[in-house]
């Protein structure tokens, strides 16, 4: 089994920012108690507050594909969809993945 991570980059449509961030926090938060979901970021770029990134890891691509078959995720993820002006998504294998030290170790 290899680990996934799919990142989506998305722009929301003019003035939803802190919608669109608010009910991506609602609907993470019950993703991520999911089977097969690891971890969910969102990040927002530094220059354009209107565009952002959704990372999230999975255990596996079937559980990723079983998700994103299922009408949860349709439920869930139906208001993001609407506040967004643009989506486009990678899936990718991790193949290694190397953490700092903690400072106190260094």
């Amino acid at each position: 089994m290899t680990g996934v991570r799919t990142v989506l980059a998305m722009r929301t449509r003019e003035g939803c920012e802190q919608r669109f961030e608010a009910e991506w926090l609602s609907a993470a938060e019950q993703i991520r108690v999911l089977d097969g979901c690891l971890r969910q970021d969102l990040v927002r770029d530094a220059e354009d507050p209107r565009s952002y990134l959704i990372i999230s890891d999975w255990a596996d691509r079937e559980r990723l594909d079983a998700f994103g078959r299922s009408e949860q995720r349709d439920r869930l993820l139906r208001v993001v969809r609407e506040l967004r002006e643009s989506a486009q998504r990678h899936t990718y294998q991790v193949l290694h993945v190397l953490r700092s030290e903690p400072e106190e170790s260094r």
